[in-house]
């Protein structure tokens, strides 16, 4: 209850400060906006000259493409930690962080929150009811809980990667390119991955699996028994990968020198 509160205080606050500054909230939804419609775009522009993809068409990509945008925007709304070296470490703000009886990573993530990301969760929506209807899918009562968790699923996974970046800064507080990186390699999530060969399907699969935050969850709405087993795999991944950034992250909060020299 201690940290559902804290969240809410947070939250309160952060929209209180966003409100103030109306114009460039509405300027950072509609850019995010432009990006996701660039994308979209992309896509279209790929299907003017091919009907299908590796057996998937085109209103399948787009759907695969929605479903990747929800749990994306809940990852870019809580998991904004791509400055966390400079920030917290070089700027040495973690020392402050860890003088509050509050767990340090849950503080982080409550002070680096973008709220207004999550307008990325309609757009997703609206594109997988868009794709949905083409595709001429239909759903079973039971559907929405297994989106929810397929999603909260593919958030985890995403947010676990990047924490384990972050811990990197713990023992070493050079800059690095990882972030950048890693959020280029994320993208291939939004494809699917018999478009790949071997090497890059299985890394995207049990290494960097992002695969499991677009194709594979989405496959199972998209009646793809194949790679069911995978959808199923989603939540368990997501778990798993969580636990493993948090005792990481742990750890490297013990290897944690300060800002002095």
């Amino acid at each position: 209850m201690f940290h559902i509160s804290m969240f809410f205080q947070y939250a309160s606050q952060y929209l209180k400060t966003r409100l103030t500054y109306r114009v460039d909230t509405v300027v950072e939804i509609f850019s995010d906006l432009l990006f996701q419609a660039v994308n979209l775009i992309f896509i279209l522009v790929v299907f003017g000259h091919t009907s299908f993809l590796s057996g998937w068409s085109r209103e399948e990509i787009i759907f695969i493409y929605g479903f990747f945008l929800v749990p994306y925007a809940i990852f870019t709304s809580f998991f904004n930690i791509w400055d966390f070296n400079d920030r917290y470490i070089v700027k040495g703000e973690m020392d402050r962080v860890l003088t509050r009886p509050i767990h340090s990573l849950f503080q982080i993530v409550l002070e680096r929150m973008e709220l207004e990301s999550l307008f990325g969760v309609i757009t997703g929506m609206a594109i997988m009811i868009y794709a949905g209807i083409q595709l001429e899918l239909s759903l079973s009562w039971y559907d929405p809980f297994i989106f929810i968790a397929l999603v909260i699923g593919g958030a985890l996974i995403y947010g676990s990667i990047f924490t384990m970046l972050a811990s990197i800064s713990f023992w070493s507080d050079s800059k690095t390119d990882f972030m950048p990186m890693m959020y280029n390699i994320g993208n291939y999530g939004r494809y699917p991955v018999d478009i790949y060969n071997g090497v890059i399907r299985f890394i995207l699969t049990w290494i960097l699996p992002f695969a499991f935050v677009g194709v594979y969850p989405s496959a199972y709405f998209l009646g793809r028994e194949e790679w069911f087993i995978y959808a199923a795999l989603t939540p368990v991944m997501g778990i798993v990968f969580f636990i493993l950034a948090i005792f990481i992250w742990n750890v490297g909060v013990t290897k944690y020198r300060g800002a002095g020299n």
